[in-house]
């Protein structure tokens, strides 16, 4: 009686101990299981053992679990003493030694539903016994879940619309893990490809974007124009150019031509902005695009007058017109400061080492340029520049008011500089140059005879007239007007227009010398003399119509110029603080350059030839990109009517 008490006690506490080790297991859902959900390898699935210490079985969940050895009774059913339930029972042997038979039932896969079954089955447990009902469920659940895979995978096979290939293999269930690095890899191929190719990496643009150099600059402008008490403003200062761009002046008529400012102070605010790229065409091509600001197609400022109407913009807050400024392409070979050629079509910069005396600061240059430097010895780098421009095309259809056309009178400009770069020792260099500029018909040619009865009537020589000119060149009647009844004789319709009145071929010198010993401190010195060697004084003073002497009425001009400037400071502004400053003197006479292409600046309104003066001038950076300008230009007119100017210019820049 006592014994069978006690293994009624021990099966109750197998009992026990099972529940609550499944109770701990992972719990499979009596549906099937998905799948993309089902192991790739049935057998990896973990195979659930007892151990000593029943509350570890809740690691089943793992890959491994080691087999262990014996099997004990639940804490929660504690086992009877050997002084109240007899002599000491020693343990069974170990478990999962017994052969599995086959199940009765048909296996399920929830394995805690076919240990029962089993406990059903053979209404007696031992502890043999229950390692074997454990084992048996956990092959049960294998062996259900295994078919429930293959039934999964028949039935995508049977609904696929095309067989697979032969040698293709069929994956139905992709860990997490697999898919993560999957994810990893893929993303990883990706963006090599676009960081190479430059279309989607982050932070990067296609890879066209990389050819293009994108740049700009700001300039904000305060100007005072004074005139000093004495200024001739008896009609001594024609604007040759207004009538030129005009209609033609009645000089037989009661008004006065249009005259230039002598007089009366003037205050103004001029902005010039500018933006452009430089392309990388590859193989030694580049291009290059710039937009400018301007007043009109004044070709020797970008300056827009704030404020100022003009030609329909500007005044009113209205808007204010873009120019094409520069468009060219070029082809480079070497590339080096010592070593390099190139050739430059298009509308470019002045290729030209020169100072504002001769070519403005803006100007750019029409046309085609080819230029070379070459180092012979170390320190001593010659240069060669060359090239033909453009300066004037005649209209197609000149006279556009009559069906005989007129022979055409296209202007153009060859020019030769060659020069050399020497860097003498580690304190000095210098850059010498000379250069040779011949004009082709820019000079003003008499008209066949004619009589003109209005203004819109055309001389064949019209288009010789300078299209855009500023001030101080000697002028001549481009008409030769005839006298006769219907114009009373040359008392009226005296309509006429004006051209150059000598040729121009420019002998130029340039040189700069630069002392760095004190460094960032630095000293420059330029000078520049030129003279027009084509220049005939008694050819000019028997038709000139200006720049004559106030008191015998005589030609007073001249055929030559020089300049210095000397600058202090820093070579470039780089950083905060960064100042340099400087001064300088120029003696420019009338027919010494062409006015049309000199200095927009020094002398205005009256810019161009025939002036003499000072200028002082400071710079200061308020940042790497920023920085303050400050100059003063002193200018009086050299021969013809007293004239004399003072400007102050307060500048803020700003590049980008």
């Amino acid at each position: 009686m006592f014994k069978e008490k006690y293994f009624l006690h021990r099966r109750l506490g197998l009992l026990v101990a099972s529940l609550c080790v499944f109770a701990t297991m992972p719990s499979y859902a009596a549906d099937p299981l998905p799948v993309s959900d089902a192991p790739d390898n049935a057998a990896a699935v973990p195979a659930f053992r007892i151990s000593s210490d029943m509350p570890a079985l809740a690691a089943a969940e793992t890959s491994s679990v080691p087999s262990p050895s014996s099997v004990t009774t639940s804490a929660s059913t504690p086992a009877p003493s050997p002084s109240a339930a007899g002599p000491v029972i020693s343990d069974p042997p170990p478990l999962f030694e017994k052969s599995i038979p086959a199940p009765a039932a048909a296996p399920s896969q929830n394995v805690t539903i076919n240990l029962i079954n089993r406990l059903v089955e053979r209404n007696v447990l031992s502890k043999e016994d229950a390692a074997d009902l454990i084992k048996q469920a956990e092959q049960d659940a294998i062996v259900a879940r295994n078919q429930a895979v293959q039934d999964a995978a028949v039935a995508a096979k049977a609904q696929a619309p095309d067989a697979a290939p032969p040698d293709a293999v069929r994956v139905t269930y992709i860990p997490e893990v697999v898919k993560s690095q999957m994810r990893d890899e893929i993303k990883q191929e990706v963006m090599a490809q676009a960081r190479s190719e430059n279309w989607a990496a982050p932070r990067t643009f296609p890879d066209w974007v990389s050819h293009f150099r994108f740049f700009g600059d700001i300039r904000v402008r305060y100007e005072g124009d004074n005139y000093p008490a004495g200024n001739d403003n008896t009609g001594g200062f024609p604007n040759f150019n207004a009538i030129n761009t005009g209609a033609p002046f009645d000089k037989a008529g009661n008004n006065f031509p249009p005259e230039y400012d002598v007089d009366q102070n003037r205050t103004r605010f001029r902005l010039r902005a500018r933006m452009g790229a430089d392309i990388d065409l590859g193989e030694g091509f580049t291009a290059g695009l710039r937009l400018a600001t301007g007043n009109d197609d004044n070709p020797v400022t970008e300056n827009q007058t704030i404020g100022g109407a003009n030609s329909g913009q500007g005044g009113d807050f209205s808007k204010y017109a873009i120019w094409l400024d520069r468009a060219f392409i070029k082809y480079e070979l070497g590339g080096l400061p010592n070593k390099d050629f190139s050739l430059t079509v298009g509308r470019f910069d002045n290729p030209f080492f020169s100072t504002s005396m001769i070519w403005a600061d803006e100007i750019g240059f029409d046309g085609i340029v080819a230029q070379g430097r070459y180092e012979v010895i170390k320190g001593v780098t010659p240069f060669l520049t060359a090239g033909a421009f453009p300066v004037f095309n005649t209209d197609f259809n000149f006279a556009t008011n009559q069906p005989a056309k007129f022979t055409s009178e296209d202007k153009y400009l060859y020019a030769v500089q060659g020069g050399a770069d020497w860097k003498i020792n580690d304190d000095f260099s210098a850059k010498l140059a000379a250069a040779y500029y011949d004009y082709q018909n820019i000079e003003g040619q008499l008209s066949s005879p004619f009589t003109p009865l209005s203004s819109a009537d055309i001389g064949n020589t019209d288009d010789t007239r300078p299209s855009f000119a500023q001030n101080g060149n000697t002028y001549m009647e481009l008409r030769d007007i005839v006298p006769t009844a219907a114009n009373g004789f040359g008392t009226i319709n005296q309509f006429q227009y004006y051209g150059l009145a000598t040729p121009f071929q420019e002998l130029a010198a340039t040189g700069r010398l630069d002392f760095n010993h004190f460094d960032p401190f630095h000293i420059s010195l330029t000078g520049e003399w030129v003279t027009n060697i084509a220049f005939d004084r008694s050819s000019i003073a028997s038709m000139a119509v200006n720049n004559l002497s106030p008191n015998t009425n005589t030609f007073a001009g001249g055929n030559s110029a020089w300049l210095i400037n000397l600058k202090l400071g820093k070579a470039a502004l780089e950083n905060r603080w960064d100042w340099n400053a400087g001064v300088g003197y120029r003696y420019v006479e009338s027919d010494a350059v062409v006015d049309g292409f000199t200095d927009a600046d020094f002398g205005a309104p009256l810019t161009g030839t025939n002036l003499k003066g000072y200028t002082l001038f400071g710079a200061l950076a308020l940042s790497p990109k920023v920085w303050l300008y400050l100059r003063w230009m002193s200018a009086t007119s050299i021969s013809g009517p007293t004239y004399k100017n003072d400007i102050i210019q307060v500048d803020i820049n700003t590049k980008f």
